[in-house]
């Protein structure tokens, strides 16, 4: 059995969301009180195992007595104060923010924004067909995942994942400014030129599919990758005796990827090479 650290009882901070009393536990942000109330509030550069970075704006709410709109992922909840999430100003940030964020990349392979875009009558094709576009091939140098510049939008995730925050292999970071800033490593060389380990852990935490595995890349262009059809099972994986824990995802009785479960303990979703790209010895292949 797993021992988890509990820490020290955390008081409760009440406030008002939405005209009704909210209470959360003391450093929790107004994004987790929204989906503890059950609200859905529009998110995309958010991750629950990394420290918010403010980039996307598609989660600003209203916020009693203050001048701008404040994003609630990192909007820690205080004491009295008095949080709207669905006013006109705010429903229209959103639009706006989610009509640059189309018109500029590829969003058709991002969980929930065409919903959104249908919820705030988004129309990102005003902008017209001149818009700027991040219009390139998308890059395969490996076996194991795809850079896909194409459906960027710079969230910054990756880089945390695979800096201070998690991996600590700085292999990635920002390079250029503008429309020309893109997500690379050292010199723009390859990544089996690069300080990359291939633990893959940027590609669970990429919210559009801008970094994808390889297998869901070709499954795509074939036009035969279906998430309907897929099931998923958590195991643990049985390369070391650390424990970690997979998410393995089927279809058609074949592995196409491997996840692993963000509140779990051990790995908070984060993995090795082996645990996330090591599974073909399992496959039955002529």
């Amino acid at each position: 059995m797993t021992a988890i650290p509990l820490g020290v009882p955390r008081r409760l901070v009440e406030f008002t969301l939405d005209g009704q009393e909210a209470r959360v536990p003391e450093g929790s942000t107004i994004l987790d009180a929204c989906r503890a109330a059950g609200k859905d509030v529009p998110t995309l550069c958010e991750g629950d195992t990394l420290t918010p970075k403010n980039a996307c704006r598609v989660c600003v709410v209203e916020v009693e007595g203050a001048r701008t709109l404040a994003p609630a992922c990192s909007r820690r909840a205080e004491p009295g104060m008095v949080v709207r999430t669905d006013t006109e100003r705010a429903r229209h940030s959103r639009k706006v923010v989610l009509e640059l964020l189309a018109s500029s990349v590829d969003l058709s392979t991002t969980p929930a924004v065409a919903g959104w875009l249908k919820e705030y009558e988004a129309k990102p094709d005003r902008f017209g067909p001149d818009a700027a576009r991040v219009d390139e091939e998308a890059r395969i140098d490996n076996d194991l995942y795809v850079r896909d510049y194409g459906k960027c939008i710079l969230c910054y995730k990756c880089v945390d994942a695979c800096g201070d925050q998690w991996q600590n292999s700085f292999a990635i970071s920002v390079s250029g400014r503008g429309f020309d800033a893109r997500i690379s490593v050292e010199h723009d060389a390859p990544l089996t030129d690069s300080a990359c380990v291939y633990c893959g852990n940027c590609i669970e935490v990429c919210p559009t599919g801008a970094l994808s595995f390889k297998s869901e890349f070709d499954m795509r262009a074939a036009g035969t990758w279906d998430e309907d059809r897929q099931t998923e099972t958590t195991t643990v994986c049985a390369y070391c005796g650390v424990g970690c824990n997979l998410t393995l995802h089927v279809q058609d009785n074949e592995i196409v990827k491997v996840t692993s479960p963000h509140d779990n303990p051990v790995t908070h979703g984060n993995l090795c090479i082996k645990g996330r790209f090591g599974y073909q010895h399992v496959q039955n292949r002529d």
